[in-house]
């Protein structure tokens, strides 16, 4: 038989017994829809953290008191770490030749800024900055100018704003050289971040950026820990300044040989290995209960098709007394059987990412199509078809065609 006739032959049989194929369907679309949906899922996550995580600059790292990431409640250890300091920095900064940029950042959370003319909600973020940590957050200019070395020197009172908060506080008019007071101190604004987008459908641009050393003169050197953002020369030196960083913070802090970092490093990578640590997790239970459907499914397709061999014996014979050999029986029963399993397949993985994406909508994550696992659908639907048919099919081929014409 050709090809295609084989398939309007299965799907013949697949049409006659609708309610039954539904079932033994049903099994492959619960399996391949759990692992299409929460695969989407990830995936939507982890384009989303990859995006938001580009706030730090290439070839950059920080150095900070906490974890990134943190998994359940801090240990007393690491909760009682000490401050990192202006002082640390200073001293890094002096001893890491290795690197490029050294620059540091404070910051102050929930904070309300007013212009004349408006004011923001309390939500906005103030980060104390060195000229340094302009470059190694990646923080690109869009009009004026980024803090300098001499604002630092000279704790200048002025700012750069993220774009959301020149939009709120300078509807119409220009914000450069205007005004705007968090807590009593006034600052100018001197220039306007670039729009760094958003991240989990959070906007990324409600911040101000002050020199540090007017940040402290506020809010003290000791109000939070401050964070270190060192940028490499290069993807080759990378790394080696990571281990020369932590070798010298580790002198500083006087952390004795053998103990843990007091600190932590935090990268991209690192942020998005952690990432992919959690959700491997989720995706493996999402791979173990589709195994079970796939295994049920596997059986109920057995099933049918020893049924469909009983049901067709007569066919059988016929085929084979005017000619049929029993490669032709054999494909033709293995196409059913992974024609059945396709048929689910498609629903399943069609069902999954319409359901991962809808998730992930409500997660403020951007679209995503999880093509690799796509495909790994696909291919476990011909495994299964191939593997749970072949039994039924071999049966069918091996029929004896007098006996099979002579059956009723």
């Amino acid at each position: 038989m050709k090809f295609w006739e084989v398939l309007k032959v299965a799907f013949g049989s697949l049409r006659s017994n609708k309610l039954r194929s539904s079932l033994t369907v049903l099994g492959i679309v619960i399996g391949i829809f759990s692992i299409i949906s929460i695969s989407t899922v990830i995936t939507m996550l982890q384009n989303s953290i990859s995006e938001g995580l580009a706030q730090l600059g290439k070839n950059t790292f920080q150095i900070q008191k906490f974890p990134a990431m943190q998994q359940g409640r801090l240990s007393d250890k690491i909760r009682n770490r000490k401050n990192i300091n202006v002082e640390d920095y200073y001293r890094l900064r002096a001893m890491l030749d290795e690197a490029k940029l050294v620059g540091a950042e404070q910051w102050q959370f929930g904070k309300l800024f007013k212009s004349q003319w408006d004011e923001t909600n309390a939500n906005i973020q103030l980060v104390g900055g060195t000229p340094e940590a302009m470059v190694t957050n990646d923080w690109a200019i869009d009009s004026g100018r980024v803090i300098n070395q001499n604002d630092m020197d000279h704790n200048k009172r002025v700012c750069v704003l993220g774009t959301d908060v020149a939009k709120k506080l300078f509807k119409h008019v220009d914000p450069l050289e205007q005004e705007v007071k968090v807590d009593g101190l006034r600052l100018t604004v001197i220039g306007v971040f670039a729009e760094q987008g958003q991240m989990f459908g959070q906007s990324m641009d409600g911040f101000v950026a002050t020199p540090l050393s007017t940040f402290q003169t506020k809010y003290g050197k000791t109000s939070r820990s401050l964070n270190i953002t060192i940028m490499a020369h290069s993807s080759v030196t990378y790394n080696s300044t990571i281990d020369a960083a932590i070798g010298y913070m580790r002198t500083i802090r006087k952390v004795a040989p053998g103990e843990e970092n007091d600190f932590d490093i935090f990268s991209n990578e690192s942020i998005i290995a952690q990432v992919g640590q959690i959700t491997q997790y989720v995706r493996l239970g999402a791979i173990v209960i589709a195994f079970i459907a796939l295994l049920a499914a596997g059986v109920g397709i057995m099933n049918i098709m020893l049924v469909s061999v009983t049901e067709r014996t007569r066919e059988i014979g016929i085929r084979k007394a005017i000619g049929a050999k029993k490669r032709n029986i054999l494909f033709q029963f293995l196409i059913e059987a992974i024609t059945l399993c396709q048929f689910g397949g498609i629903i399943g993985i069609t069902l999954g990412l319409g359901a991962g994406n809808l998730a992930g909508k409500f997660l403020n994550a951007a679209p995503a199509l999880p093509l690799d696992w796509v495909l790994t659908g696909i291919v476990l639907c011909v495994v299964v078809g191939v593997g749970f048919g072949t039994y039924p099919a071999w049966k069918a081929a091996n029929l004896d065609p007098i006996e099979a014409l002579r059956y009723e």
